[in-house]
């Protein structure tokens, strides 16, 4: 198992980056930080405001090499709601591929197999295959429920296997 992203108290988090609906007049409001226990956290309040309804946490990982890798495994802490996970093959890339997760409530892990990543723009999916890439660029965790609501996703691993 190769650790794409491992949380600590020590870890340098500044190229985690919020993008919220604000990009679009929206009024959601995300947060990243690190807890206590040195885990992620991407927090905030998605509003309907504005035709708004999205916050997500971006992080540019560089040319990551998924030679043999099948699947991307979250070690993850939810609210219950349904998350996004996303990548893009290049960062410059306008569309992404995308698997929706649900959360307990409890510390758990969520497989996301990378070939059913499916292509979408904007929250519509496109005509395009699966993911297939052999590199990938950018992660992104994404929550868009389509209501109005608070979150909290606490984020201890990405791993790929």
């Amino acid at each position: 198992m190769n650790t794409v992203y491992k949380f600590s108290s020590d870890k340098d988090i500044k190229d985690w980056h919020i993008v919220d609906d604000v990009v679009m007049g929206g009024r959601s409001h995300g947060s990243f930080f690190l807890n206590a226990d040195g885990n992620g956290v991407f927090a905030g309040e998605v509003s309907l405001k504005n035709k708004g309804g999205f916050s997500s946490v971006r992080y540019p990982i560089g040319a990551l090499n998924l030679q043999g890798a099948t699947k991307i495994i979250l070690r993850i802490h939810g609210d219950g709601k349904d998350y996004q996970f996303r990548v893009k093959e290049k960062s410059s890339d306008s569309h992404s591929y995308t698997a929706t997760f649900n959360t307990s409530g409890h510390w758990e892990e969520i497989t996301i197999l990378l070939n059913a990543l499916t292509p979408t723009y904007r929250g519509k999916s496109l005509d395009k295959p699966n993911f297939s890439a052999q590199t990938l660029e950018e992660i992104v965790f994404l929550i868009a429920n389509k209501k109005a609501e608070t979150f909290a996703l606490i984020i201890d691993s990405i791993k790929l296997e």
